[in-house]
């Protein structure tokens, strides 16, 4: 039987989705979470998980309440953690506390959690209703989702193109396609993710470090499909850490071993395989990457797309013909109009001189969806 949920319900979980925004992508590979305590029709507590390994959302939100919250009703975006991790399970916290009752905006798929969370707070007499607005708790998070549920991160392409979809002249020039402002947003968008992939082929045609600057933020992790390491040892990458090739399982140890006295980690992958892109992202999702920016050439982002592991586009298009450059898809091939490549809920934006075209693909929307009761 589904839940009847009140206005008032329904208002403070939009509100503690509003709180679990703020904690946003430093929470990863935690999700981001939002907490709302009321008693008597009054809010007298909100929480947030702040960044990995603070205080999650739930305990962030009770030592701020003025008193205690026993009687109260706690709203919370996800279901309370059941176990210890860099911070005690919340929902043995709540049982000791034993508000009235708990609303979750939707179950912890996470195998250390699902449902056990809900267990521990019923077995302490306390009411819980759910799921509640789960649509929105799950774009919130779907990053984590996309990693306990599916093996691997949300995966962004990013992309500086001309109005006619070229990211470079026949002769390989490329700087500067896009103006100052797409240049300057495109680094915000790198520390929003917690790694970011590229091909050899752009490491080694215009060296870059691929660093967050100009901008607040954290470096992300930089990976390199690089099945050959063919990068070279003086490449400005390795200057900041913090970089992990991927490299074919036949490359011999002494090139692997080079690399790491670099500072650099070396995962070998079997390229002969029929996904290899498929097999670097489930090994990112082995390592807690939640949030994966593609920014690369036109090979390994048409390897994407023909793979089906694109979630989302994010261009900044110039409005500047080329003609016949090489267009960021190149290599991507359909075979009719009617399996085209759909993004869905699209978004354009004035960036400076540029637009900004953001979309989400129509087979990640359709997984994002909560599954039917």
């Amino acid at each position: 039987m589904a839940e009847i949920y009140s206005e008032n319900d329904i208002l403070y979980m939009k509100r503690a989705i509003e709180l679990a925004k703020q904690g946003g992508r430093d929470t990863s590979p935690n999700p981001c979470v939002g907490c709302v305590i009321v008693r008597d029709g009054r809010i007298i507590s909100e929480g947030w998980h702040h960044k990995y390994g603070s205080d999650h959302a739930e305990a962030d939100a009770i030592k701020n309440a003025s008193g205690n919250i026993e009687g109260s009703s706690v709203y919370v975006t996800l279901e309370p953690c059941s176990h210890y991790g860099k911070t005690p399970p919340c929902a043995k916290l709540l049982a000791e506390l034993h508000p009235k009752e708990v609303i979750a905006g939707m179950g912890d798929p996470n195998p250390k959690v699902n449902g056990k969370g809900i267990e521990i707070l019923r077995e302490a007499g306390i009411t819980v209703r759910m799921p509640l607005l789960e649509k929105e708790c799950r774009r919130l998070n779907k990053g984590f989702l996309s990693r306990i549920e599916r093996g691997r991160p949300w995966v962004t392409i990013k992309s500086g193109i001309s109005l006619d979809g070229k990211i470079a002249l026949n002769n390989g020039e490329s700087k500067w396609i896009t103006g100052e402002s797409s240049r300057l947003e495109a680094q915000r968008l790198r520390a929003e993710n917690d790694a970011l992939l590229t091909g050899a082929g752009t490491v080694i045609a215009d060296d870059p470090k691929l660093t967050v600057r100009d901008v607040p933020g954290r470096n992300p992790l930089r990976a390199v499909i690089d099945p050959s390491l063919r990068t070279p040892e003086n490449a400005a990458i390795f200057e900041d850490g913090n970089v992990v090739f991927y490299a074919d399982a036949a490359v011999p140890e002494d090139k692997i071993r080079s690399f790491e006295e670099k500072g650099a980690k070396v995962e070998c992958i079997d390229f002969k395989s029929e996904r290899p892109l498929a097999n670097i992202l489930s090994k990112m999702g082995e390592n807690g990457i939640n949030y994966l920016l593609v920014e690369a050439g036109a090979r390994t982002v048409s390897a994407f797309l023909s793979e089906g592991l694109a979630d989302e586009l994010d261009l900044f298009v110039a409005p500047k013909l080329i003609g016949s450059g090489l267009g960021f898809t190149e290599g991507f091939e359909i075979a009719s109009l009617g399996s085209a490549f759909r993004l869905k809920e699209l978004s354009a934006e004035a960036c400076g001189e540029d637009l900004r075209i953001k979309g989400v693909t129509e087979c990640s929307l359709d997984w994002l969806k909560p599954l039917e009761k």
